[in-house]
C-alpha cells in the first residue's frame, strides 16, 4: 500500500502553535493530549487522504479537511491531495473557530 507523504506549510505550523499555546497557558495536561490527538489523526493522511471530507467552497476533489476529534468539539485540518504522493496541511483550526486563519 502507497504511503502519502504529511508535510506542513509555515501557516498551518503556526496554526499547530498558537493551538497548543493557547491549551498551554490553560492546562499542560490538555495541551499535550491535543497533540497526541492531532499526530494519531493525521497519521490517517499517510494512508487515506480521499477518505475525509471535500473542502467547503469548492476547490476540488483535492481539497480536503480531516475532523480531528478532541473533548467536546475538536479540530479541522485543510488539506490538499498532491502529485507525487504528497498530502500538503495548509490551515489548523479549532472548530469552534469561524475560520481558517
Amino acid at each position: 500500500m502507497k504511503k502519502f507523504v504529511v508535510r506542513f506549510t509555515v501557516e498551518a505550523e503556526a496554526d499547530l502553535l498558537r493551538l497548543f499555546d493557547y491549551l498551554l497557558e490553560r492546562d499542560i495536561g490538555a495541551a499535550e493530549q491535543a497533540e497526541l490527538a492531532i499526530a494519531k489523526a493525521l497519521e490517517l493522511l499517510q494512508i487515506f487522504p480521499f477518505s475525509c471530507r471535500k473542502a467547503a467552497g469548492g476547490g476540488g476533489a483535492f481539497l480536503r479537511e480531516l475532523i480531528i476529534p478532541f473533548g467536546n468539539s475538536g479540530y479541522v485540518a485543510l488539506f490538499e491531495i498532491e502529485a507525487g504522493g504528497y498530502v500538503t496541511i495548509l490551515a489548523i483550526r479549532h472548530q469552534r473557530e469561524d475560520d481558517y486563519h
